[in-house]
């Protein structure tokens, strides 16, 4: 039996298949969401700024009145250069974004029925989309800082700092600092290493001046005091012990969960890639409060993120 306390954020509605469809269920409904999230106060010329134009449907092109210039509503953003309807893109965003947890290319491909390399094509360029728009947030508050390791070929050898084959990345977790079980953002970022050099520009663009960062008693988070942070760090004993330390409460809780997603998914992430997967859990858990608008957020996202070249993605596709 369902306990009568069903929390707002996790039993909200969302956006239902039946609510999708009505919204973006022909290709002319996704082309006019989209033509509204690129240009929501009308069209504007990327060359003259005229706002007139006119629309040249044979081609699906709009044409500037005063420079002649013609513009595609895809050039430019994410979707430029695709040859798939507009309609499989948005069930795409759509699958991303409605569930708790990620969801394969294997997947992905049999929900959109397209080979295997064009889903993950979609799928990466989505989370493509997330990563540019997550690497602007700057948390502030109480934030709790691990640093966590993902990847390697083996359970045997080192564990933690130093260990072979892994791909280290810092997870900071924002929470009320009146009540540090309100948790409210997370912001991720691989590392090359997790030295001071390697650790303080990341906190200097992501993280608020003034706010309280806890850590553990690494020596490579010394330096956050110098950069207008108050840092409180603890000595911890290593080992399972280290994730029952209350002041980790909720890092230790976000770090097993986007281990469990990516274990449960994809099994296994490439470093090359490494940034986009943790860019999706991140964008979702910070646009949990509203899933329902989780989509056209994505989509004003989308025409606002340059085309990525497929090249790029073409760089170990078989990592993910």
């Amino acid at each position: 039996m369902l306990s009568k306390v069903k929390y707002k954020v996790q039993f909200q509605k969302g956006l239902s298949f039946s609510q999708f469809n009505a919204l973006y269920g022909t290709e002319r409904q996704c082309l006019m969401a989209l033509l509204n999230s690129r240009w929501p106060d009308g069209f504007v010329c990327r060359i003259c700024g005229c706002r007139k134009y006119s629309a040249i449907m044979t081609r699906g092109v709009f044409q500037c009145q005063k420079c002649r210039k013609q513009t595609s509503p895809k050039a430019g953003t994410i979707f430029q250069d695709t040859k798939l309807p507009l309609t499989l893109w948005f069930q795409a965003m759509h699958v991303l974004t409605q569930g708790k947890h990620s969801i394969s290319a294997l997947e992905l491909k049999r929900q959109l029925g397209v080979h295997y390399e064009t889903a993950w094509s979609m799928k990466q360029k989505l989370m493509q989309v997330m990563l540019v728009k997550e690497e602007k947030t700057v948390i502030g508050g109480r934030i709790e800082v691990d640093d966590a390791y993902m990847g390697g070929e083996s359970h045997e050898g080192k564990r933690g700092r130093g260990a072979a084959g892994k791909t280290p990345f810092v997870v900071a977790v924002e929470t009320d600092p009146a009540n540090p079980d309100c948790v409210a953002r997370v912001m991720m970022k691989v590392l090359p290493n997790v030295s001071t050099a390697s650790l303080k520009p990341w906190f200097e663009k992501s993280i608020a001046k003034g706010s309280l960062v806890i850590t553990d008693g690494w020596r490579a988070y010394n330096f956050l005091g110098s950069i207008g942070l108050c840092h409180e760090a603890f000595d911890m004993p290593g080992g399972w012990r280290s994730g029952r330390h209350p002041s980790f409460r909720w890092v230790n809780t976000v770090l097993g969960n986007l281990k469990g997603n990516v274990r449960g998914v994809t099994r296994w992430v490439g470093r090359a890639h490494l940034d986009r997967y943790l860019a999706e859990f991140q964008y979702r858990f910070n646009r949990r409060f509203n899933m329902e608008a989780m989509l056209p957020r994505l989509l004003r996202a989308a025409v606002l993120t340059p085309a990525f070249p497929q090249p790029i993605l073409k760089v170990a596709w078989m990592d993910a």
